[in-house]
């Protein structure tokens, strides 16, 4: 265990500032004596992440393998997660994640800061993708087959199911909100879900560009005006989406 605490002790001490560096200047920044930091960086050198030219040092892209493995061997929610914090605790808000399953999105990871429906919401919890902002922000990234399909299973007598007196019913006034939803970038549902909760979300897309998921925010009506509730959350939201996209970009 020591020998691996000094070795990633080695591998620490270089950084954006200190690309290079000699022998000594690792035994410095380590405390390791001259013998033992030559040991370590030859070692190093000899695995391949470490290169020298007989006098300097530096690390090599195999390390990325590192990286790599743990970025891989994490979940939708384990990325997301710490963005969602981040972001809820910027705008005082609940944020959440989700996923399409049939008609329905699912929430695969929240950070929440007050219960703002009669519903919890946790982990797990369903809600029909129609009447959601993650759920448009997914839909309006669909093929138009696969969107066909869905009205096809969810509206089968030409109306979607209303849960407020403002729900969007009608399948072509949902295929126009998607359109706009992919025009815009973004996503928004005033009281469609609930009545006194608004939501922004925007999509999240994979290594290969395809929309996998949605970010959310959400808000009570006594927030604000639609107009300042969008220019309140939408750019901390969008720059979150763009956070946890570099991370999925990373896991291909």
């Amino acid at each position: 265990m020591q020998s691996l605490e000094r070795g990633l002790a080695v591998i620490r001490a270089f950084d954006g500032d200190r690309r290079s560096l000699t022998l000594s200047d690792v035994a410095r920044e380590t405390g390791l004596s001259r013998a033992s930091a030559r040991r370590f960086l030859h070692t190093l050198v000899e695995l391949g992440y470490v290169a020298t030219d007989g006098r300097e040092f530096t690390l090599r892209p195999a390390l990325l393998e590192l990286g790599y493995a743990y970025l891989s061997s994490l979940t939708l929610p384990d990325l997301a997660t710490p963005h969602l914090e981040k972001l809820s605790e910027q705008v005082s808000e609940s944020s959440s994640v989700a996923v399409l399953d049939g008609a329905d999105i699912v929430y695969v990871a929240r950070v929440a800061t007050r219960r703002i429906m009669s519903a919890t919401i946790r982990v797990g919890t369903r809600f029909p993708a129609y009447a959601t902002s993650m759920g448009r922000a997914i839909l309006a990234y669909a093929e138009p087959a696969e969107l066909e399909a869905y009205l096809a299973r969810t509206a089968p007598s030409d109306r979607l199911v209303p849960l407020t007196a403002r729900t969007v019913t009608d399948p072509r006034e949902l295929r126009d909100a998607l359109a706009r939803v992919r025009e815009q970038g973004w996503a928004l549902v005033d009281q469609e879900l609930e009545d006194g909760l608004r939501s922004v979300a925007a999509p999240l897309r994979d290594g290969t560009g395809r929309v996998v998921a949605a970010v959310n925010v959400s808000a009570p009506v006594r927030r604000g005006e639609i107009g300042e509730i969008v220019r309140h959350l939408l750019p901390p939201l969008l720059k979150a989406a763009a956070a946890i996209e570099a991370d999925l970009a990373r896991m291909r």
